[in-house]
């Protein structure tokens, strides 16, 4: 049984999570990787949070402020063996349900269009494509979407 627990950027459960998502991420993105990673860091992440599996993490996300009355999904990760067990979804929307506690009308996503299962997940979650937005404007490996809170 999954617990999703609130935490910070700098919790050791949520930034031992994200040094499984870099690894991942620097495989499935290969050279465009270190430009991805520049805007991933954690240290400035106040919202995470950890999904536990019998007291194990194994599953997080983060948001942080976008702009006024918006907030960004950050860090969406879970690990291999427990994909596939509706665990990203839950996490998004219990995500997606904080920003809202925090004021946010919406919020923003950006991914790699090699992330296909990442994809997936946020087009059923009722995430529409939009156009990339800030550090993203004009790579086209990158897959921007929004979603009304």
């Amino acid at each position: 049984m999954l617990k999703l627990q609130k935490r910070s950027g700098d919790h050791p459960d949520f930034a031992g999570l994200v040094l499984f998502l870099d690894a991942y991420l620097a495989e499935k993105d290969g050279r465009d990787h270190d430009f991805y990673n520049q805007y991933n860091g954690i240290s400035t992440i106040k919202y995470a949070l950890v999904g536990y599996n019998e007291n194990k993490p194994v599953a997080c996300g983060a948001i942080k402020e976008f702009e006024t009355k918006a907030m960004e999904v950050k860090r969406m990760f879970t690990l291999p063996e427990y994909r596939g067990k509706g665990i990203a979804r839950q996490l998004l929307a219990e995500l997606e349900s904080w920003a809202a506690e925090l004021g946010a009308n919406r919020v923003v996503l950006e991914t790699g269009r090699k992330q296909v299962e990442a994809i997936s997940l946020y087009e059923r979650s009722g995430y529409r494509r939009i156009p990339n937005y800030g550090q993203y404007i004009g790579i086209e490996t990158s897959v921007c979407y929004e979603k009304p809170l």
